[in-house]
């Protein structure tokens, strides 16, 4: 039997191995110049391992057992194809066809599986919950042809595997691409001799666009530590108009010191969700970006609900009722929570004079607690002013402050306590922008990989719907494998070369087992 490349020859004794229940290794390969002439293919078990450490204290596992079993592959120096040329079956062990996926060379992991551990581990996915989504998926572990550390081995080798000064590389390289795509992306970086990074600042243009909103209250968080390179995070962090935390900015920050940077816990959560003790910056960043999309979704969800939904007052007041169309929800419940609290709230008048009246508010806060705050109300300008201050705070009218509010019979609060911080009907210009996102840099072949699966799904979905359905697509498919075969084939030369089976196995007496005559016969 002929091969067309050495390539196939391999392929050709692997897939005996696996349904044999065994697998296998290039043991040697010889070389005249650049180019191969021949090689010799064993089973995975041949040779013995020598090792200084005695037997008895030797824990590695070893696999070499002096295994004969092995195929010898040469070229066909005029014909320009590859033969195998002598073949020993004998194994110096049992082979047991149920275990065979397990075995390392029999383990794979396809293009889907590998394009959906990049995704997962982008959007902050632990590699446990990653391999039960497949096992979940496949049926069980059985029908998988990977296993767990497969899987954690590729995320440390393709996907975490970089050195510092290329991560900082790629760094520089988003913060470039992300300027280019909005100029108002705004970003500094300063490096290190060694061209690690020692300071990088980055706001997107959302986020920028948002401070103008939101910049009268602002935090500076530095309680997160990268600690892969050392590096401290700091996170500007602002409130919008839901009361939700939303980031304006970021940093990374080398410091020797780390201890003295550390800080008010609020971003703490976020980072230990999204990022992991290794994380690489490249990972980092796109966690920040997801982290960013998801606060957008989130302030687009409530704004939907704000705008669509009403939530019912609770009392017949008609302040209750200014601030419900007035405000978002979630500032909208926490008037409602002060205006609940007036239960609580006792208020006496101490003086009063020319419109300008003190009170003073008592609110039992539990059986044996008994607060008491002082209120004035200037009844000529229609201004209250509470002891507690949450107004001046929060933004938001105290308890205590309605309580004398309701004892003076106001009906509708001055506008100047209606913040157009909190209110639901400003058109915002920071919503109209998108977060930053970096697009993902792909090899071409994921990228057209992707591009199938993706038009490939609404094919699936609809054929799923019936038998009848599902079989039409079912032998599109076939004819479909065939002819990107019969051109797979032809661009490879392969027409004069071609096995007489398209499964080489079949050459075989048995899928389990041959006969040493029958191989012989081979070439």
């Amino acid at each position: 039997m002929t091969f067309t490349t050495l390539e196939d020859a391999g392929k050709f004794y692997r897939n005996y191995a696996k349904a044999a229940g065994l697998s296998t290794r290039v043991w040697c390969t010889n070389r005249k110049g650049n180019e191969i002439k021949n090689q010799l293919i064993t089973c995975s078990r041949e040779g013995k391992w020598k090792s200084e450490i005695s037997p008895t204290e030797k824990t590695n596992l070893i696999a070499g057992l002096n295994c004969p079993a092995r195929i010898y592959i040469h070229t066909l120096k005029d014909v320009g194809a590859w033969i195998i040329s002598k073949v020993v079956l004998d194994h110096s062990h049992p082979c047991c066809l149920s275990k065979a996926e397990m075995l390392k060379q029999h383990r794979k992991l396809s293009m889907s599986i590998r394009r959906t551990i990049e995704n997962n581990e982008e959007a902050g996915i632990r590699p446990s919950k990653t391999y039960q989504s497949f096992v979940a998926a496949a049926g069980g572990h059985r029908e998988l042809n990977f296993i767990e550390k497969d899987m954690r081995n590729y995320i440390t080798r393709e996907v975490r595997n970089v050195s510092e000064q290329e991560d900082a590389k790629e760094f520089g390289k988003y913060l470039l691409r992300m300027k280019e795509k909005n100029p108002n992306f705004f970003f500094e970086l300063e490096l290190e001799e060694d061209q690690s990074i020692k300071l990088a600042f980055w706001a997107d243009a959302r986020s920028r666009a948002a401070f103008e909103y939101f910049e009268d209250v602002i935090s500076f968080d530095t309680t997160y530590n990268t600690n892969r390179y050392n590096l401290v995070c700091g996170s500007f962090v602002g409130v919008n108009h839901h009361g939700q935390s939303t980031l304006l900015g970021c940093s990374l920050m080398k410091n020797e010191e780390i201890e003295s940077f550390k800080w008010s816990e609020s971003m703490h959560s976020f980072f230990n969700k999204y990022i992991t003790w290794n994380s690489s910056l490249i990972q980092f960043i796109k966690q920040y970006d997801n982290y960013l999309g998801s606060r957008e979704q989130a302030e687009r969800e409530s704004d939907a609900a704000d705008f669509h939904t009403v939530i019912p007052c609770a009392t017949k007041s008609s302040i209750e009722a200014q601030f419900q169309d007035a405000y978002t929800h979630a500032k909208f419940r926490e008037v409602q929570a002060q205006l609940r609290g007036k239960a609580n709230c006792i208020t006496r008048l101490k003086n009063s004079s020319l419109g300008y009246s003190v009170y003073e508010v008592g609110e039992q806060v539990s059986s044996s607690i008994f607060n008491k705050f002082v209120v004035t109300y200037n009844s000529v300008a229609a201004e209250v002013k509470c002891q507690c201050l949450l107004f001046e705070s929060r933004g938001i009218l105290c308890r205590h402050a309605l309580s004398v509010l309701s004892f003076e019979q106001v009906s509708q609060v001055s506008p100047r306590y209606i913040l157009e911080r909190w209110s639901k009907k400003v058109k915002r210009r920071h919503t109209h922008i998108k977060s930053s996102h970096d697009e993902p840099l792909m090899e071409p072949r994921s990228k057209r990989f992707d591009q199938l699966v993706f038009r490939s799904q609404n094919i699936c979905e609809f054929a799923s719907e019936s038998e009848e359905l599902t079989a039409i697509l079912h032998r599109a498919y076939d004819n479909v494998m065939a002819e990107m075969e019969s051109l797979k084939a032809k661009r490879k030369g392969t027409s004069s070369l071609s096995h007489e089976d398209g499964n080489p196995l079949t050459s075989f007496k048995a899928r389990q087992g041959f006969e040493q005559e029958d191989i012989q016969k081979i070439g």
